[in-house]
């Protein structure tokens, strides 16, 4: 499967933006779908993920109660919409596709599938 995040830009301390992820190539609906960022000088950080079946989604504390993930199976596409933004939440941001195991939903490792990144800045 392949991975192409859209739908960053700038936006303003408090502001609303929506990612998205799209796929193509087969299997999809076969994979969790998550997304990482990454910010300049710091180590890349897991952001959420979605389950491929129930839609079960889990969150990093960072973003818990602000980010909501989606998908669309039908559309071969992840929505990450992101509310209440901060400018900590500037970074490039990734989805990427995997079937992890629940101990290892935030670990990098256990995604196999990345896509290129789309920036995200938030200006206060």
């Amino acid at each position: 499967v392949q991975l192409q995040a859209s739908g960053g830009g700038l936006v303003q301390d408090g502001g609303s933006l929506r990612l998205s992820c799209a796929a193509s190539g087969s299997g999809f609906s076969n994979y969790d779908i998550g997304w990482f960022r990454q910010a300049p000088g710091k180590e890349r950080e897991f952001v959420g993920t979605i389950s491929k079946r129930r839609g079960r989604t889990y969150y990093s504390d960072s973003v818990k109660g602000r980010f909501v993930i989606s998908r669309d199976n039908d559309k071969n596409t992840v929505y990450l919409q992101m509310s209440s933004l901060k400018p900590e939440d500037t970074a490039v941001y990734s989805c990427v596709a995997g079937n992890p195991i629940l101990s290892e939903i935030g670990m990098a490792r256990a995604y196999p599938h990345w896509g290129q990144g789309t920036q995200v800045t938030v200006s206060s």
